[in-house]
């Protein structure tokens, strides 16, 4: 009985004092990654869109847009080489031709429904 007398604050368990480091640790980390950018706080994950690349050029020939396929920018990050900013058309084209895109497989086809003037 004597020994509750002088106590006078509750003890932290040790389970609640590492959520409580955990909880300051995905705090910071959320900030840093929204305020400096989550390409600089974690720059060993990349990502890639290509399929979304692929998948919007698609559309946009079944469509027949003609503004969509040869003149809208597609920003295309394979996870490999630098980002970059191209049309469908000049995906395409310069795949099959040997050029640029040569060897990188995207995937974008050529598209026989939609009619572009070479940029």
């Amino acid at each position: 009985m004597n020994l509750m007398r002088g106590k006078k604050g509750q003890e932290l368990s040790t389970n609640a004092i590492i959520m409580i480091v955990i909880g300051v640790i995905v705090l910071v980390v959320l900030v840093l990654g929204f305020s400096i950018g989550w390409s600089k706080l974690l720059p060993f994950v990349s990502t890639n869109n290509v399929q979304n690349v692929v998948t919007a050029c698609s559309t946009a020939c079944s469509t027949g847009s003609i503004f969509d396929f040869c003149q809208s920018p597609r920003d295309v990050k394979d996870g490999t080489n630098d980002k970059f900013t191209d049309t469908c058309y000049n995906l395409a084209e310069l795949t099959d031709t040997g050029e640029i895109y040569a060897g990188r497989n995207y995937g974008i086809a050529r598209c026989q429904e939609v009619t572009c003037n070479s940029p």
